[in-house]
Order: structure tokens, then C-alpha cells, then sequence
């Protein structure tokens, strides 16, 4: 009789252990300030309420600096989280080296997502040898904030839908101002970081071109005009218009702070900056499009959701990732108003276009969605592009002119090119 007790004890242990769930355990690290933080966070209690099975362990980093400098870290020393989040510009570094599981097969078997419901130019940014690398979530454009009462204490009429370079400059000259007399500007007209991913929709504009081949890079094209003649255009604003805060104003006082303030009337930022605006209460904002040259353009920014090769479980991973990219989860995120959502059909929804919270002109960002491009795909793109700032930011400032801080710039990158592996790549 006991051994038939025990016997039957054995027999149901071992079937409940068959029909309980195998709990698996996936880590994620992310970055972003406390609004953002919080939304990941409801993104991952919810998930566990839908998939108990699956424990998600949330990393956060507030600065992005010290999140890829921590991502990097990791990736080195072999421990890397298993979903990270990562920019477009940033992502082939690690691909190139195997470092990314792609995602094809995955989206390919979803019931949930399927590749056409995201924005395209999304999906194209991390593709990486005919393979999907990352699962976007965010799609913007560079645009133009704006500070409404200034704009009104100026008798300005708020920038419009379409602009053009001379009527950009014209309202940033009436904007900036010496208001107490003291011959120092208290009022700028405009604020903008002197880096290529900022001039690069002006070079495009201007029927200029960033590298001489966006599909097979090998050199910067900005010294070669039209792309010059958009880098003296951009450079002027400071050296010779004054509308932005030279090197030591900006030291001072950084431009996005002066926004906040009161002080600067324009802004040029992603929709990164708009949680931090929606703070403001002194002031009415908004948003509005890039001034036009000749011909539209605008620039992608676009971060994705990326898999570690190395990951222990990656089914589980995937789910995750895949909730946090369906609808429900997009919408979670959206909400705080740092993404523009890639789902055309989240980002067409009230969970972005919301009427009760600015900015007011959101759809600036899906108007103008079929105008972005794209800056070079290739693993060196971090070190061309902080070169590349430099010495932007040396012509910016007045310490050498546009035409030779671009050649410097092609100088200094050359062996980046040579050594960078690009999506094409065999």
C-alpha cells in the first residue's frame, strides 16, 4: 500500500511539472528620463500580467551618453542584456560583428506585427544584409519649436507649413534681441546643436549630398558643393547672423535650457524633446516643419528594439519585444510623448495625436515622414560622425572656415570608411 501511495505522488508531481509553464527569464536595458522610465515600466508590468511565464528584468540608465557607453561596455566583456535599445546610427557596429540576432524569421512567424504595418524608411534603417537587426520604435523628423509668445510680442506670424530658408533667417534675425539695452543679446532667435545629423537635411535640401555614395560610402561629400554651399548657409547663422548663441553663450547656458526659458524663440530638436517641453508653463509652444530649400528633406531619427545573439532564451525575448511593438505596447510608450510611434496606425491614433496636450501641430511629423532620409549605414558611422561634429562645430564657432573644417573633416575620416563595413557588404 505505500509503495502504491508513493507511487501515485511520483505520477502526479510529474504531471504537474509537465503542465506548469517553464518561467523564463529575459533583461532588458533601456534609457530615458523618469516619464520614460515609468512607461517602460508600465510596458513590462503589463507584459507580465500577459505572459506570467516570462519574468522581464528592466535596466534603466537615464543619460543615452552613459547607456551606449555602458551597452558597449557589456557587449565587450560578453554580457550584454538580452533586448537593448539602440539608434540606427549606431546599430551596424555591433552587427558587423555578429553581435545582433536577426529578427526576420521572428517578424516572419508574428500573428501579432508584420512588416508592412511599420513606417518603411524604419524598417529599411536596420536592415542590415537583407536581414531585419532591430524592431523599430520610434520614427521622427527634425522640426522646429517654437516659443508662440514671442512669436505674438513680435507681431510674427507662427512659421507655416511650408518656409523657405530666407524666411527661416528673417524670422530668427527678428527674434533675436537686446532687450535691456546693454548691448548683449538676452533674446535668441534660434538654437541648434552644430552637428552633422542637424546640417544634413540642409545639405539634402540643397541637392547636396552627406557622403559621395549613401549606399557604399567611402568619403564625406560636404566640401564638394552643393553640400559646401549648405555648410556656409548653416555655419552663418552663428559666425555671421549671430541668431545662435556662440561657444561661450551656449557654455552658459545650453540652448534647450534657454528654450525652457524663455530666451531662445526657436529650437531645432527630434520629438526627444517634447516630454521636457510639455514641463513648461510660462509660455505657449509648438511645433512646426524645416524650412525648405530646393527641395524637401528631412532626416531620420529612429531607435529599435535589438536582440543579443548570445541571449539564453530568445523566444522569450522576441515576445517581449513584440508586445512592447504591437499596438497596446506602442501606445503605452507613445504616451508620454517622447515617440513618434512606427506604426503608421499608432501614430495616426489619439494615443499620439492627442488634442489635449501639446504640441498642437504633431501631424508636423507624419506630413513630413515621406520626406526623410537616411545618414550612412555603416559600422564606423560613431567615429566618422563625432569627427565629423568636430569640426562642424570648429567652422560653427568661428575657429576656421566652412570650407576647411569640411575637408579636415574628409581627411580625418577617410580610414573610417576603409575600415567601416556597410548592409551591402558580402
Amino acid at each position: 500500500m505505500g509503495k502504491r501511495w508513493l507511487f501515485f505522488v511520483l505520477v502526479g508531481f510529474l504531471l504537474v511539472a509537465c503542465t506548469r509553464p517553464q518561467q523564463a527569464t529575459t533583461t532588458f536595458l533601456v534609457f530615458g528620463d523618469p516619464a520614460e522610465r515609468q512607461a517602460y515600466q508600465t510596458l513590462v508590468n503589463t507584459f507580465s500580467e500577459k505572459y506570467p511565464a516570462i519574468t522581464v528584468q528592466m535596466t534603466h540608465v537615464p543619460s543615452q551618453g552613459d547607456y551606449r557607453t555602458r551597452l558597449a561596455t557589456n557587449y565587450a566583456a560578453g554580457t550584454p542584456p538580452d533586448i537593448s535599445f539602440m539608434n540606427y546610427r549606431h546599430y551596424a557596429a555591433f552587427a558587423a560583428k555578429g553581435l545582433l540576432e536577426p529578427l526576420t524569421p521572428y517578424l516572419a512567424k508574428s500573428d501579432v506585427i508584420q512588416a508592412d504595418d511599420f513606417f518603411p524608411i524604419a524598417m529599411d534603417a536596420f536592415t542590415w544584409r537583407g536581414q531585419l537587426m532591430c524592431l523599430p520604435q520610434n520614427i521622427s523628423s527634425l522640426v522646429v519649436y517654437y516659443n508662440q509668445d514671442l512669436f505674438d510680442a513680435a507681431g510674427l506670424p507662427y512659421p507655416p507649413d511650408a518656409w523657405t530658408w530666407a524666411e527661416f533667417l528673417a524670422t530668427a534675425v527678428a527674434l533675436t534681441k537686446d532687450t535691456n539695452g546693454d548691448g548683449q543679446v538676452d533674446q535668441y532667435g534660434l538654437g541648434v546643436e552644430p552637428s552633422i545629423q542637424r546640417l544634413a537635411p540642409f545639405v539634402w535640401q540643397n541637392q547636396g549630398q552627406v557622403v559621395d555614395d549613401p549606399a557604399n560610402p567611402l568619403r564625406l561629400f560636404i566640401d564638394v558643393f552643393p553640400a559646401s554651399e549648405a555648410l556656409a548657409w548653416f555655419v552663418a547663422l552663428q559666425t555671421e547672423h549671430h541668431v545662435v548663441p556662440d561657444r561661450v553663450a551656449e557654455a552658459a547656458q545650453d540652448s534647450e535650457s534657454r528654450f525652457i526659458a524663455g530666451t531662445t524663440a526657436m529650437f531645432l530638436n527630434s520629438r526627444r524633446a517634447t516630454p521636457s517641453f510639455r514641463e513648461i508653463t510660462a509660455f505657449t509652444w509648438d511645433v512646426a516643419p524645416l524650412p525648405q530649400g530646393k527641395q524637401t528633406a528631412g532626416v531620420l531619427h529612429s531607435d529599435g528594439y535589438c536582440l543579443s545573439s548570445t541571449a539564453q532564451n530568445k523566444d522569450a525575448a522576441w515576445t517581449f519585444i513584440e508586445f512592447a511593438n504591437s499596438p497596446e505596447g506602442q501606445m503605452i510608450v507613445a504616451q508620454t510623448g517622447r515617440t513618434v510611434p512606427s506604426l503608421t496606425a499608432v501614430a495616426a491614433s489619439p494615443a499620439f495625436l492627442d488634442p489635449t496636450r501639446p504640441p498642437a501641430r504633431s501631424r508636423v511629423w507624419l506630413d513630413t515622414a515621406d520626406t526623410l532620409r537616411l545618414v550612412p549605414i555603416i559600422s564606423t558611422w560613431e567615429e566618422i560622425e563625432s569627427i565629423a561634429n568636430e569640426e562642424i562645430e570648429r567652422a560653427f564657432y568661428g575657429d576656421t572656415t566652412p570650407l576647411r573644417a569640411a575637408g579636415s573633416a574628409r581627411v580625418r575620416t577617410e580610414e573610417y570608411f576603409l575600415l567601416g563595413e556597410k548592409p551591402g557588404s558580402p
